[in-house]
């Protein structure tokens, strides 16, 4: 993820948050469970039955207070409510939702011990990633952080020549201060924070980046950019045959090379180092197996031409978008990540996980819908001030899916595991 020497210092002067050096590092170090212990698994493992639903439910109600949706007793929901959601309305399509952990995070935003629900139709997801939940607890929790934080619109301007293209594209990057200005008067919650451009012969591509606060921000973006163009319109010396709002370059909704090493949303890494006896009494492999699948794992990913390389990272980012009102279709480029596992001197085996491109939000869109808005609270990330804590609770979950599916491919459990919870039958 390179950036420029402004972004950096402002960076490093966000993460630090006013923390000196030894308590932010003191605030990413594990935890013993036998020092801190930690809470209660999730009740009811492995039953189906209503009586184990309703404990499950009254379980979570315990910590985050009453979920009507989510148990089947809520209020039908009011269409007029959902304008801005959804056009031509006939009713809601249910997901069946789960909840995995504890999942015990050490995090710059996210700090305790998490049950996170996931919203999917695919047996053994929720299972492998409450395997991998408790795997990270029992070794004192996942280390977690989030970085840089951008979401991008990328509007194309058309000229006769190229000359008028390169004059353009030196007046516009003289502008970025009036551009900040006009951006502002769109939005109370947004900030525009980088331009790039970008000459392809009588092209140009300006790509705007914008802090959107704890929106996910396309909505944001869309509209701040609308009013800059607008002014850049006004004012230019060299007027564009045409332009386009977006040209296809913010890497809105597509895996991309350029927001891969960018970020577009925010950029949130997990880590964690497992004791050898650790993996072995609960994957049922070593740390050297591990290490060895992942390098013939990432030379696989890197032939079969993968932007980014892992295991199940969408399995885990999908489930926990459509459990908490997320724009789904972010999931393309959200799941972009590295996955990596080694050997250390010790014997012990670090993972981690990088996500440079997580689209989410607490506020707008769809967490404000009934059972997005329940799962948002289960997790205390209803609102403002919490879109980064949501982001690294992302991260964590990429991890623990990612430690559980390598284990099984490694223990040979992988097949066994899909037959009896993906299709309900018990494995020859």
């Amino acid at each position: 993820m390179p950036i420029s020497y402004d972004r950096a210092r402002e960076l490093a002067q966000r993460l630090r948050r006013g923390l000196s050096l030894e308590v932010l590092k003191d605030r990413l170090a594990s935890r013993d469970p036998e020092v801190h212990p930690t809470p209660p698994r999730v009740p009811g493992q492995g039953e189906w039955s209503a009586e184990a639903r309703a404990t499950r439910l009254a379980f979570l109600e315990q910590r985050a207070g009453e979920l009507p949706q989510l148990g089947g007793r809520g209020e039908p929901v009011d269409a007029a409510g959902l304008k801005g959601n959804i056009e031509n309305f006939i009713g809601m399509t249910q997901i069946p939702t789960g909840v995995i952990g504890p999942l015990r995070i050490n995090g710059l935003h996210a700090s305790g011990d998490y049950y996170v629900p996931l919203a999917t139709s695919e047996g053994a997801l929720v299972a492998s990633f409450d395997r991998g939940a408790r795997l990270l607890t029992s070794a004192g929790g996942v280390a977690t952080l989030v970085t840089t934080e951008q979401v991008q619109r990328a509007p194309g301007f058309v000229f006769t020549s190229i000359a008028e293209a390169a004059l353009f594209a030196a007046w516009s990057v003289e502008q970025f201060e009036r551009c900040r200005e006009v951006a502002s008067t769109a939005t109370k919650h947004g900030q525009l924070v980088d331009m790039q451009t970008h000459i392809e012969a009588n092209h140009v591509y300006l790509i705007f980046a914008y802090y959107t606060g704890d929106a996910a921000g396309q909505n944001m973006v869309t509209f701040c950019t609308a009013a800059v163009c607008a002014d850049i319109l006004e004012r230019t010396p060299i007027k564009p045959v045409t332009w386009f709002l977006e040209a296809n370059m913010s890497g809105d909704k597509k895996a991309t090379a350029l927001s891969f090493i960018t970020t577009r949303g925010r950029n949130a890494t997990a880590e964690v180092r497992l004791p050898a006896a650790l993996v072995e009494r609960r994957l049922h492999t070593t740390p050297e197996r591990m290490a060895q699948y992942w390098r013939m794992s990432f030379i696989g990913g890197v032939q079969s031409g993968s932007i980014g390389v892992s295991g199940h990272i969408s399995n885990g980012i999908a489930a926990l978008f459509l459990a908490t009102g997320q724009d789904v279709a972010c999931v393309s480029e959200a799941s972009v990540g590295i996955t990596r596992m080694e050997v250390e001197a010790d014997g012990s085996l670090y993972a981690a996980v990088s996500l440079p491109n997580l689209i989410v939000g607490t506020v707008g869109g769809g967490t404000k819908l009934p059972t997005a808005a329940e799962c948002l609270r289960i997790l205390d990330c209803v609102g403002n001030d919490r879109a980064s804590r949501l982001a690294e609770i992302c991260a964590a979950v990429a991890l623990a899916g990612e430690l559980s599916i390598v284990g099984a491919l490694c223990a040979g459990d992988f097949a066994r595991a899909h037959a009896m919870l993906g299709r309900g039958k018990s494995a020859k």
